[in-house]
């Protein structure tokens, strides 16, 4: 329980790198999304 918890705050704090670029993207909902879905898949195949 406690390394799965570890592994979201991580995935979270990663994610929150991305943020200068998020802010540009977050105008539509869907932009938004995809750019989420972009940065899982970039963290994924790290």
């Amino acid at each position: 329980m406690i390394n799965r918890r570890n592994k979201v705050e991580s995935l979270f704090r990663r994610l929150k790198g991305y943020r200068h670029i998020a802010t540009c993207c977050d105008k539509l909902d869907a932009l938004f999304l995809g750019f989420m879905i972009f940065v899982l898949i970039v963290e994924l195949l790290k």
